[in-house]
């Protein structure tokens, strides 16, 4: 199998998939103690009327619960892309990326993804970029969110317009290794407390990501940062080895894509 093009083709998840993998998507009431201006629209409708209009879920995954109380109703996330863009083989695809809850933890949030075929990347455009759309639970009806969804759509050519100007931005080893050390920041407080050395960051994991463009090493460096996995010998006051983690939490790993992006953005827009 040719490795440029493997794990892309999509399939859509069945709603048995999204249950055993997100069991508050299919909540059927709010959590207990709510206030009673809280409506309560089913995550299951949004899925629902997003489908009816060529929407289909590709990933899922929930937070985990702080209490038992918030079990089955906590922060979920779902990554739809359109029907017609299932079976493609193009470099990279629009997204949508929708969050909510059930426990009055979050608003529902319609934000654009990109899933990049090559890494599986899955990326978050930033709000200066495209501000994420919310709404409240309070008189909310199903339909508006789904109508919101084409606010994404009709973003998308700008979009690959700016992909394309991070393509055509070239980094040197200078301008590379500054990104990798801004981009440490978005994680640790100072680059001390990082547990690897911001050229590590950005170490290949296939060879096909060797250009220095702005766009590939922007996605290295956000493969390597939420992935983790990755090490360059430093070792702990107790001499254990120590190792980038993985970031595993639905708002880290979303603040974490926007700050990236926004980073991207400031550095394509950087003089040579």
């Amino acid at each position: 199998m040719n490795p440029t093009t493997s794990n892309f083709k999509a399939e859509a998840l069945t709603n048995d998939v999204l249950r055993l993998q997100a069991p508050s998507i299919f909540a059927e009431r709010p959590m207990n103690g709510l206030s009673s201006r809280y409506t309560f629209v089913p995550t299951t409708e949004i899925i629902a009327g997003l489908r009816e209009k060529s929407w289909l879920p590709v990933h899922t995954e929930q937070q985990r619960a702080r209490s038992e109380l918030r079990f089955g109703f906590q922060k979920h996330l779902i990554r739809f892309r359109q029907a017609e863009q299932m079976q493609t083989l193009d470099e990279w695809n629009a997204e949508l990326v929708l969050t909510n809850s059930h426990d009055a933890g979050c608003a529902y949030i319609l934000q654009v993804g990109i899933y990049r075929r090559l890494c599986s990347n899955g990326l978050v455009v930033s709000d200066q970029e495209f501000e994420a759309i919310r709404f409240r639970h309070a008189h909310l009806r199903t339909e508006e969110v789904v109508a919101a969804s084409f606010r994404i759509l009709e973003y998308v050519p700008k979009l690959g317009a700016l992909i394309d100007r991070f393509r055509s931005r070239q980094l040197n080893d200078s301008e590379a290794l500054i990104f990798a050390r801004n981009a440490l920041l978005l994680r640790y407080d100072s680059l001390e407390q990082s547990p690897i050395d911001a050229r590590t960051l950005l170490t290949l994991r296939r060879a096909e990501d060797q250009s220095s463009d702005l766009w590939t090493t922007f996605n290295r460096v956000q493969e390597n940062l939420l992935r983790g996995g990755i090490s360059d010998g430093r070792r702990n006051r107790l001499g254990r080895l120590r190792t980038l983690r993985a970031l595993s939490g639905i708002d880290s790993k979303i603040g974490l894509n926007k700050g990236l992006w926004t980073l991207a953005e400031q550095t394509a827009n950087a003089l040579n």
